[in-house]
């Protein structure tokens, strides 16, 4: 059995903004959510800056008392899944619950907790631990609470895969529909980790920018010569995932199809991406296979584009192998350099992105670009968003660990 999958939903929590609306306005106008790291004192810290997300109030769908309990990797997840399912017009009613699903990447989990529990432990001793410590730091909390919120008694679990979590989701939820398994699934990625160890331990890696720190706006540059390194954000992207005649019969309305997904490893470095790009070559390959479309169906890529200095050329020349001259026809561009990099919630975020681009016909811009790394030479639509018909639409997530998540939506005929 292989049925068709189309997107009746969508919902963000973001650095550009803590909505769809507020979000896609900002990548419209190209504007940077990337400011001060006030989350904590960064004075010894080589990089100051982060995507934090602001004005965020749980209290507007939870109550005080259990939001308490909860880390804000699994409030972002929660926030996203319910305007996500107010967008789809789904109630849990409306879903068989044993058919109903929820399956959303995470990468750290709640690492802001663990670092408070901890502070407890050593200041004053083991019975100090917060009681809900392990509930609210384990991944597949998240989801949990999800399902728990919309009554979704199917598949529900954490996918865990670095910076590829959220778009590797969105493939493992796609596949349960397409199997026969389920009817509905709230799917994506989140991330909080804005912490302490979150950032330090990224610094240490030399993997986020420290060059820009009286100038956060323009930290995020991916493929420009003068890039060196992300900014850490936070966030999530929640798409509900449907199956085609289910959400006929409820006139729903569709954003597009769910084509294909591809999944690989590098199997070659825990940090660094395969210096050919071959696992993404492979993943894009594949999702493009299982979406029935040749490469010059492509109109745009959301890509990875981290604006570190290895990341961003080893993807132009991957693009460059599956695409061949394509690749200089279809537009590519990152849009983390707006929201920067939401690590697990950036597959689910720049899904978003990817679908309401072919929704309005809107190729997003990459701000910052200002003058590309010669290596870095596709059109990666700088500065400014620029309008154009857009039918095929491909998301890129790569993480540590070589991990290599591609997803493929397009117009639903």
């Amino acid at each position: 059995m292989s049925r068709r999958v189309v997107v009746t939903g969508l919902g963000v929590v973001s650095p550009i903004g803590n909505n769809v609306s507020e979000f896609w306005d900002s990548i419209r106008n190209s504007r940077s959510g990337i400011g001060p790291n006030t989350k904590f004192d960064v004075s010894e810290y080589p990089s100051k800056i982060a995507g934090e997300v602001k004005d965020f109030d749980p209290t507007d769908f939870v109550e005080k008392k259990e939001a308490r309990k909860m880390d804000d990797f699994t409030l972002f997840a929660l926030k996203a899944a319910h305007e996500a399912m107010a967008d789809a017009g789904l109630k849990s009613d409306d879903v068989d619950s044993e058919r109903f699903g929820v399956i959303i990447g995470n990468g750290i989990g709640g690492i802001g907790t663990l670092e408070d529990s901890y502070d407890r432990l050593f200041k004053s001793g083991p019975r100090r631990i917060p009681v809900f410590t392990i509930p609210k730091l384990i991944s597949n909390i998240g989801p949990g609470h999800v399902a728990i919120q919309f009554n979704a008694q199917g598949p529900c679990y954490a996918v865990v895969t670095a910076c590829s979590s959220g778009t590797d989701a969105i493939g493992d939820a796609a596949r349960w529909i397409k199997d026969g398994h389920s009817d509905v699934v709230i799917t994506g990625g989140t991330e909080a980790a804005i912490t302490k160890i979150g950032v330090g331990g990224f610094c240490v890696l030399q993997a986020v920018s420290t060059k820009y720190n009286d100038t956060p706006e323009v930290a995020s540059r991916p493929f420009d010569k003068d890039r060196d390194g992300f900014v850490l954000s936070e966030g999530a992207g929640i798409v509900i995932l449907e199956e085609y005649e289910h959400a006929k019969r409820r006139g729903a309305h569709v954003y597009c199809e769910y084509g294909g997904s591809g999944m690989t490893c590098d199997a070659n470095h825990v940090t660094a991406p395969d210096p050919e790009g071959r696992g993404a070559i492979r993943a894009m390959k594949m999702a493009l296979t299982m979406a029935g479309l040749l490469p010059e169906d492509v109109d745009y890529i959301n890509a990875h584009g981290t604006s570190t200095p290895m990341n961003d050329p080893i993807e132009t020349k991957a693009i460059k192998a599956v695409f061949g001259e394509h690749a200089y026809r279809l537009k590519v561009s990152s849009t983390k350099s707006m929201h920067g990099h939401c690590v697990a919630g950036g597959g689910g975020i720049e899904a978003v992105a990817s679908i309401l681009a072919m929704r309005d016909g809107f190729f997003p811009p990459t701000i910052n670009l200002d003058q590309p790394d010669p290596q870095c030479d596709l059109d990666y639509v700088p500065n400014k968003g620029v309008n154009g018909k857009i039918d095929v639409v491909m998301s890129n997530s790569l993480g540590f660990g070589g991990h290599n998540g591609i997803v493929v939506f397009k117009r639903v005929e």
